[in-house]
């Protein structure tokens, strides 16, 4: 039978991609197999509740967590559980560890309600926890007894930061990732390994085995008989996977020259797995936008990329002890899912929502990039409108998306933000500019000192580029971000006026020397390694901060801000749209209780959508 699709201008096309189907998906934040068996545990959130969820070989899952809410409260977050032999561990949004047994019974709080906590490792044992937990701005490595018949202890201390705490497979040693400030961790890290006193709950001798100020590492993974820790490092342009014999003390270089480091924003990460028999690992492998399984042999050192079907971004490795890999994959065309893979088999242990919407309701991916005009090689994502009932005459309106961080990167992925404008008739461009993760390092580095120039520049120059390839009207363009990316909006905004349409600002950053001294301890120097340090920089803040320079703006700009953003405080907000009201600009400003640095709430998600789409229709798309 054949479907002629109907006529419709760009930007109008009905679209089964709804506000309120956004807001009613859920989302996965890791995975893990109970030690020595075949039981599942992961942490899923909707409308802004997390909750643990296991499943006991092919048996139904059930809720762990009850009215609890999950939740790594260090830093960015991440890090939320823990899957034991006889329960899971979690650290509740209170700031306390719990402990939710796979039988019969409620969760037990194992710590005191007070600071934050994340990353719970069980010991081998069962009977020792390490966790990550910070209280007044002070990071320490902790320690408590599963039990409860001990007051939490400091395991380890003296550093700004900790994440990844590691147990050796007989319980006597633990390794871990620590950093000062002024890096992030992606500039530099210790990786330490200790042997523990007789007690088994203080450290008898603390070595540093890798890592310094300018090498970060990430992941230690102890090998199965307890001989060899794995973990990563970037010693310079390229990641390496290494392997630290511990009874030798030799380091052998396992993979050179790829990107496997991902931006530690959060606790929690893994990218590495051993397998049971100790014969090989597991890892994660950056690929520009996407990301592919890889299994590398030992000793021959022989690597193979693992094939796992059309996914093209995976998070959070996970082995059980019969060799079946559990971790999170998904496309543009197949929401989040969690996935089990083994003995070439894969099946599907849960869905972040179904998978009804029809593939050309669906964007595909295309990868593009262009020569910036200072000679540099930027990467970006396209994707063009996509809708099975309608198309349009002409070139589509375009949506340039600018992702936050700005350490950080887009990946080709599922997506119902990318899919509700595409669906509707636009296309839509995610800019991985310079200073965006998986590009090699000097990429990343570049835009150290030039933040607010080198992001502009590439957001700028990719909307040219790809409208020089004849895939968008070049006088219909929009841009899209939120924090840092909300702060590439407002200056595209004002240093190019009348470039862009129309801007789409969340939380975005708009006063640099407010955002140095309001912002969290975690990115307390981010600003001086990407702008400058103060006082000397003072010039470079006010040419960089749209605040200063915000009476410019004259095309049509939404705001969108959360209430209790801890890390980009409603006043920077604000203060842009104050001087909007001042100069007339048209413009709408939403600000949502309860929400933080990203919106979680089902009503917030439906709001937002639905404030976007009346905006854009009347101030782009129905505009002369």
């Amino acid at each position: 039978m054949t479907f002629t699709k109907q006529i419709k201008p760009f930007g109008t096309w009905p679209s089964p991609i709804t506000p309120e189907l956004i807001g009613s998906s859920a989302r996965f934040s890791d995975v893990q197999w109970a030690p020595g068996s075949d039981r599942l545990v992961w942490c899923q959130s909707l409308s802004g509740k997390s909750s643990l969820l296991t499943q006991s070989g092919l048996d139904a899952p059930y809720e762990l967590s009850g009215d609890y809410n999950p939740s790594g409260g260090v830093g960015y977050g991440g890090g939320e559980f823990c899957a034991g032999k006889d329960g899971a561990l979690f650290a509740e949004k209170d700031g306390r560890l719990y402990f939710a047994p796979y039988g019969h019974g409620s969760p037990v709080p194992l710590t005191p309600a007070f600071g934050r906590s994340a990353s719970p490792k069980l010991s081998p044992t069962q009977d020792r926890v390490l966790f990550v937990h910070t209280y007044e701005d002070r990071d320490v490595l902790a320690l408590v007894r599963l039990d409860g018949s001990s007051w939490p202890r400091v395991f380890a201390s003296g550093a700004d930061f900790y994440m990844q705490p590691a147990w050796s497979p007989n319980g006597r040693a633990a390794a871990w990732v620590e950093w000062d400030h002024p890096n992030m961790p992606w500039d530099g890290t210790r990786l330490m390994f200790a042997l523990l006193d007789e007690s088994g709950e203080a450290c008898a001798e603390v070595h540093v085995l890798d890592g310094d100020a300018s090498t970060p590492t990430f992941q230690p993974e102890f090998s199965p008989d307890g001989r060899y820790l794995a973990y990563l490092r970037n010693p310079g342009e390229w990641d390496q996977l290494v392997l630290f014999d511990l009874e030798t003390g030799e380091k052998h270089v396992l993979l050179d020259g790829l990107s496997l480091l991902p931006p530690a924003w959060g606790q929690g990460a893994r990218v590495l797995a051993w397998a049971p028999d100790g014969l090989s690992i597991y890892y994660l492998e950056n690929r520009q936008a996407k990301v592919f399984l890889g299994k590398i042999d030992l000793p021959g050192g022989e690597s193979q990329t693992v094939d796992v079907g059309a996914f093209t971004n995976l998070e959070q490795l996970s082995l059980s002890s019969s060799g079946a890999l559990a971790l999170i994959a998904q496309s543009p065309s197949l929401p989040a899912r969690l996935l089990v893979v083994q003995n070439g088999q894969t099946r599907v242990a849960a869905r972040s929502r179904a998978d009804n919407l029809p593939p050309e309701d669906l964007p595909q991916a295309r990868e593009v990039d262009w020569i910036s005009s200072d000679g540099v090689r930027v990467f970006g994502t396209y994707y063009a409108p996509a809708n099975r009932s309608f198309t349009a005459q002409g070139l589509p309106t375009m949506v340039v998306y600018i992702h936050g961080g700005p350490t950080s990167a887009s990946r080709v992925g599922f997506d119902l933000d990318t899919a509700f404008f595409t669906s509707r008739g636009y296309a839509y461009l995610e800019v991985n500019y310079r200073g965006s993760t998986g590009f090699g390092r000097s990429y990343r580095d570049a835009l150290r000192g030039n933040w607010g120039r080198l992001d502009l520049q590439d957001a700028v120059e990719g909307a040219r580029a790809v409208v020089g390839m004849g895939l968008a009207d070049p006088s219909r363009l929009i841009i899209k971000g939120g924090s840092a990316g909300g702060y590439t909006v407002l200056n595209a905004l004002i240093h190019y006026p009348g470039f862009f349409k129309a801007g789409l600002c969340s939380y975005g950053v708009a006063n640099l020397f407010t955002l140095d001294m309001d912002t969290h301890k975690f990115e307390a120097h981010y600003n001086a390694s990407l702008v400058g340090s103060l006082p000397d920089a003072a010039q470079k803040y006010h040419a960089f901060s749209p605040i200063f320079h915000a009476h410019r703006i004259k095309d049509p700009l939404a705001v969108f801000q959360g209430a209790e953003d801890k890390v980009v405080p409603q006043s920077q907000s604000d203060s842009i749209v104050e001087v909007l009201k001042a100069n007339r600009v048209p413009h709408i400003y939403r600000v949502y209780p309860g929400e933080g640095h990203g919106f979680r709430k089902a009503e917030t998600i439906i709001d937002f959508y639905e404030t976007i789409e009346r905006f854009l229709l009347q101030h782009v798309i129905f505009s002369i």
